[in-house]
């Protein structure tokens, strides 16, 4: 059964809300988990099924974060087979996101990492509701490096297709994360001062879309893979001497060459692959003892 909450207005435009697995509710912190990735499964096939939508929003049911990324405790529980499986089903999970017969936005109201800035890109566009005064600025950014891995669902693709693609090949390699007020430039299609603020911004840009051409998901493409292309040529050797610098890369040079079905696949082999390497299973054993 579906249990995300699922909203539409009387201009067609229907809002999905992600939630906390109630049976881990860690506080009311969002985490991609597997429980997660299934109800956001249904809960599009359920839009699919119904009348075409006039426009999707994608937001946090959570005051705490937007999403706080992979359940690390969780993939660290799943032998090679399950891993690839679950990083697979999540990718199809959010490619139903991209199937939509409407233009799709998602509001970022604090933390978007790893796994959770991931799906918020397979959105058309990104509004980002930023820190009110004094309160204390909420981060975003492809994290898994951090803890040496490697995204695993597309964000080696999307992150440099959305801002300079050499600060987002630096950063995935990194782990960099950006506070949300010096967010890279493009990566946020807006800002705004509160959540309703951003709701009223979004809906705005959705009817602005109806007598555009429609805009898809940015990815590595046609358009842009020459100018990728150049970037990672161009940063490669200051990246960092780590096998996840180096996997990213990789997963980036694929996505050229090869497109996003390929990248996806060297994604997912490599983030496998590196859970088993030292540096990863040193960092994750800290990461799970927190």
């Amino acid at each position: 059964m579906n249990t995300l909450r699922i909203d539409r207005d009387a201009d067609g435009v229907v809002t999905l809300r992600l939630d906390s697995n109630p049976e881990k509710p860690r506080g009311g912190v969002v985490v991609l988990d597997s429980w997660l990735i299934e109800q956001l499964r249904r809960s599009l096939e359920a839009i699919l099924a119904a009348e075409p939508p006039s426009g999707f929003i994608l937001e946090s049911a959570s005051d705490r974060v937007f999403v706080a990324g992979a359940d690390l405790a969780e993939i660290d529980a799943l032998d090679d087979r399950q891993l690839h499986e679950y990083l697979r089903a999540g990718s199809r999970a959010f490619a139903l996101i991209r199937s939509l017969p409407c233009p799709s936005a998602a509001i970022v109201h604090k933390a978007a990492l790893g796994g959770g800035l991931e799906v918020a890109m397979h959105c058309d566009a990104i509004v980002g509701v930023m820190p009110a005064a004094g309160e204390k600025p909420w981060r975003l950014g492809l994290v898994e490096a951090g803890v040496g891995l490697c995204p695993g669902w597309g964000g080696t693709q999307m992150l440099p297709a959305r801002i300079d693609p050499a600060i987002a090949i630096r950063a995935t390699a990194s782990g960099e994360t950006w506070e949300a007020p010096n967010a890279p430039r493009g990566l946020f299609e807006s800002t705004a001062p509160s959540r309703d603020a951003a709701r009223t911004t979004v809906l705005e840009w959705i009817a602005a879309q109806r007598t555009r051409p429609r805009r898809t998901m940015p990815v590595i493409d046609r358009s842009n893979a020459a100018l990728v292309g150049a970037a990672l040529a161009a940063v490669r050797s200051s990246l960092p001497a780590t096998e996840s610098a180096a996997a990213v890369a990789e997963c980036v040079d694929a996505g050229v060459r090869s497109g996003w079905d390929a990248a996806l696949e060297r994604e997912r082999a490599n983030l496998v692959r590196l859970r088993h390497t030292p540096a990863a299973r040193e960092k994750l054993a800290a990461f799970l003892k927190r």
